[in-house]
């Protein structure tokens, strides 16, 4: 059989690990281009920060949307009897997804990585078995929110940002404003960012309490009990360290470095946020791989990823974001319009809001169009000739062209492997 003859765990393992590098030379540029473009870290700084998070939120909660991918875009109870053309199918998805994020990241556009993995699995399945293998219904919702996700950031991100310039930014006093206004940025940030994050948590940390005190936590009640802890520790710091800087010379535009800290941190959330999520779209088809080798047989909606392919594909996003990641940040950051740590901060806030948002309703939405959603809309509360809409025409092309891109590889991969080796 081909997965036994042909495709050995190890070379499988490497396709995955170079589609991890090339989303990781591409979409990382989503938890971090805002904060290099405004100036709140270096991108020395935003390497390091964000290798450790992504690298982190991959291996702790990255199980569950790898195990969706490989099993929930195409049906895998039609290929129960040639559980080979599986496999020679998730290796066409990880090759043509791999080319396509590599072809990107050399164009310096940031392009969505789920798009690219629905694509390929679309392609081989319809080739495979079908336009009955896929789930079309996915698809169609998918393509809608190219045009919702970008235009609910921006609104989000142009009305935060229109609040924080008129009560912060433009007042005679900014530093003693924005003095006033810390609680509120502190709650802002915690009430949306850990309503993504901290769930994640929510379930080891209940197992600790249970196990080791005997204690048991409602679930919902953990999260807020962490919400509550961390945007306390956050405002008694930024307190702290803002009256230190208040008698401090204003030249150096204090206001912007104090926000600049709420960025890297919203910066955090995302790059964890981020790292757990779409590792996915790289290990899918790798987990799906190495199911079948194991047991012969089709994965299930149940089955679980096992952990080194999650440290695999982690490893491969903080390889690929060191090395080739400095080009799409630099897109993201500065290419669509100038950017302080006041408007990074608003545009990583919106991000993660709309994102929030979709999650609720179950919409399946792109972090890449979330973000550039926001920081155009920050760049149009500045001025309309504030944002490059050159930039964005190339961004938007490519999102457009992701999806038939990535399937019609996928589809010509999978027919050479068919006509060769099946």
């Amino acid at each position: 059989m081909l997965h036994q003859a042909f495709l050995p765990l190890a070379l499988t393992s490497g396709l995955a690990l170079y589609l991890a590098w090339n989303l990781g030379a591409n979409d990382v540029a989503n938890s971090m281009g805002t904060s290099v473009g405004s100036k709140a870290v270096t991108l020395r700084q935003a390497l390091v920060i964000a290798g450790i998070l992504e690298f982190t939120g991959a291996v702790l909660f990255g199980r569950k949307v790898a195990g969706t991918l490989a099993t929930g875009i195409i049906n895998p109870e039609l290929f129960a009897t040639q559980p080979q053309v599986l496999v020679a199918g998730m290796v066409a998805v990880l090759l043509s997804c791999g080319l396509w994020l590599q072809i990107a990241t050399s164009l310096s556009l940031p392009v969505s990585s789920s798009h690219a993995v629905v694509g390929a699995l679309a392609g081989f399945g319809w080739v495979a078995v079908g336009s009955q293998a896929v789930d079309w219904q996915a698809i169609g919702l998918i393509s809608l929110t190219w045009v919702v996700t970008p235009l609910i950031s921006g609104a989000i991100a142009a009305s935060f940002y229109g609040l924080v310039k008129h009560w912060i930014l433009d007042q005679p006093n900014a530093m003693q404003s924005l003095y006033e206004w810390i609680p509120w940025l502190s709650a802002a940030l915690f009430s949306v960012f850990g309503v993504i994050v901290l769930p994640s948590l929510s379930q080891p940390i209940q197992q600790f309490f249970a196990i080791q005190l005997g204690v048991t936590l409602p679930q919902h009640d953990i999260p807020l009990l962490l919400g509550a802890i961390a945007t306390m520790g956050l405002t008694w710091v930024s307190w702290q360290q803002l009256a230190e800087r208040v008698q401090q010379d204003d030249a150096s535009n204090p206001v912007e470095r104090q926000l600049g800290q709420f960025q890297v941190l919203s910066a955090c959330f995302v790059a964890f946020a981020h790292g757990s999520n779409d590792v996915g779209n790289a290990v899918a088809p790798l987990a799906a791989i190495a199911y079948i080798q194991q047991t012969g047989t089709v994965p299930t909606e149940d089955f679980s990823v096992p952990i080194w392919i999650l440290i695999l594909g982690g490893a491969g996003i903080v390889g690929g974001l060191a090395v080739w990641g400095k080009k799409v940040i630099a897109t993201i950051g500065e290419g669509i319009t100038a950017l302080q740590p006041s408007g990074g901060f608003c545009a990583e806030l919106a991000t993660a809001a709309t994102v929030l948002l979709a999650s609720r309703a179950g919409l399946p939405v792109s972090t890449s169009h979330a973000l550039v959603g926001g920081v155009v809309g920050v760049g149009l509360v500045k001025s309309w000739q504030a944002v490059k809409f050159a930039t964005l025409r190339e961004i938007g092309l490519a999102w457009l062209v992701t999806i038939p891109i990535a399937a019609v590889l996928s589809a010509l991969i999978f027919a050479g492997i068919r006509l060769l080796w099946l």
